[in-house]
């Protein structure tokens, strides 16, 4: 625990170099001993930036990253969808691409407002932003502030994207420890949304993320009027935790990512050590159904996703907090994967399989499951995934005991005087993959294969990954 405590006030004080450091020691205690049999390597490993692909999955365009996004840590992150635009978070900010002609993206507009991770979302004409970094104050001027003071910001910021090329800043919401990330929940009527804001904690001393943090943040957005934005509940997902000994309420908390299913009144929560089946029929009072650990194999609950049907559960695991190279013949398939879990019809999760990418990747390359979504295939279970520097995997878990990878893109090796790469988000929409690679920008990638051709088929007007809609 002080290994991962030591991380995770790494990554919240955006301290690259510490977070480096504090991962060798996170992987080297999750990797001892084993929990299975190691991957096969390859006869060969890609050239540095070589790009290797499946037959069926192929790049058709590339938008680099350019001034002023154009930094040693101007690093591309999430990425949510909107008619013909594809808004891409940043370190730095965020970009806005016209994507209607997939083959020939555009940039759009390049808006600066720094704050890690910039998590993103989008709904209507309206922009959502998470900062998970102490600022010195709410404002795009902002700098990375101290997060021991007790006038420093974070948490959401919100813009108005009625003209996609001047975005235009609205709003910023304080939220308690910040917000890593967020998730769209739709209110009770259209006039209103919901933020469900995770964030990772406590820290001790200082005054936004005191102990305990057993909690998320839920923001409330009247659409009309988003200036009025506020948090208006911080609903408890712990409570009944068996207390840990004196120091309990400075242990690890909080949730990193939160994907709803509004239609199924179901979200699952990955919170750190825990995967957290959540009712939200009623949006502002969340109700744990229950909590699933698996202490053999995961590290860092990072992320869910549900099938169409919201039958099953797929949670990742990003062991080494995605800058270690966890894809390695010396550790398991099951460490630093996904878990793919059913849903009883009393709503209980079972454990069915793991699935981890197929192809070693070298010691230098940080490799973790991470961001993904549903490729829209009718009768299938068909999900599309970031792994960073393994790529981007497009895997099938229609049998859940037995999921398998139908379709992969990556690069090489980074140039030596870079550390983290790859790809960081992974997205099917209306008939191309996108990607949002930390260095190189935006990818796009044409999938052709017989099995997942029908999800041409689906045509979405918005999209935005934690909050999934059934196809």
């Amino acid at each position: 625990m002080e290994i991962y405590r030591g991380f995770k006030d790494a990554v919240r004080a955006s301290r690259p170099m510490a977070v480096l450091a504090a991962t060798a020691l996170l992987l080297t205690a999750a990797c001892t001993g084993g929990g299975g049999p190691g991957q096969a390597a390859p006869s060969t490993l890609p050239g540095q930036d070589e790009i290797r692909h499946s037959p069926n999955l192929k790049v058709v365009a590339n938008v680099p990253l350019t001034a002023p996004f154009d930094g040693p840590e101007d690093w591309g992150t999430d990425m949510a969808f909107q008619g013909r635009y594809a808004f891409v978070g940043n370190y730095r900010g965020f970009t806005v691409h016209d994507i209607g002609d997939p083959a020939h993206p555009k940039v759009v507009a390049r808006v600066v407002c720094p704050g890690g991770q910039n998590d993103i979302s989008v709904s209507g004409d309206l922009l959502f932003l998470s900062v998970d970094q102490a600022r010195t104050d709410d404002t795009c001027e902002s700098e990375a502030g101290d997060p021991m003071a007790e006038d420093e910001w974070e948490g959401i910021r919100v813009f108005d994207i009625s003209d996609k090329a001047h975005p235009r800043y609205l709003k910023a919401v304080r939220t308690e420890c910040g917000s890593h990330t967020h998730t769209i929940v739709p209110g009770r009527d259209a006039g209103t949304l919901y933020l469900y804001v995770s964030s990772p904690g406590p820290e001790p001393g200082s005054a936004n993320c005191p102990p305990p943090h057993r909690n998320i943040s839920i923001v409330k957005v009247p659409v009309d009027d988003p200036g009025k934005a506020r948090v208006v509940a911080t609903p408890e997902l712990f409570a009944a935790r068996e207390p840990g000994g004196a120091d309990d309420d400075d242990l690890a908390g909080g949730c990193h990512d939160i994907t709803a299913y509004p239609e199924k009144g179901l979200a699952a929560a990955a919170c750190f050590g825990d995967g957290v089946l959540l009712d939200i029929s009623d949006p502002v009072r969340p109700e744990v159904l229950q909590t699933v650990r698996d202490e053999a194999n995961f590290s860092i609950w990072h992320s869910a996703t549900f099938d169409n049907a919201g039958t099953k559960v797929v949670f990742s695991d990003e062991m080494g907090g995605g800058m270690a190279p966890t894809c390695l013949s010396s550790v398991s398939p099951t460490r630093g994967a996904d878990a793919v879990y059913t849903l009883t019809t009393d709503r209980r999760l079972v454990r069915r399989g793991y699935f981890k990418i197929p192809r070693t990747q070298g010691a230098k390359e940080n490799c973790v499951a991470h961001n993904g979504a549903l490729v829209p295939v009718p009768g299938r279970d068909v999900m599309v995934q970031a792994w960073y520097m393994g790529g981007v995997s497009v895997w099938d878990f229609t049998d859940a005991a037995r999921p398998r990878e139908i379709a992969y893109f990556e690069r090489g090796p980074l140039a030596p005087e870079l550390q983290l790469g790859g790809s960081w988000s992974a997205y099917y929409y209306n008939g191309y993959v996108y990607s949002s690679d930390i260095t190189k920008g935006l990818d796009v990638l044409r999938l052709d294969d017989p099995l997942t051709d029908p999800a041409e088929k689906v045509r979405l007007t918005e999209f935005n990954a934690q909050s999934q809609r059934s196809y």
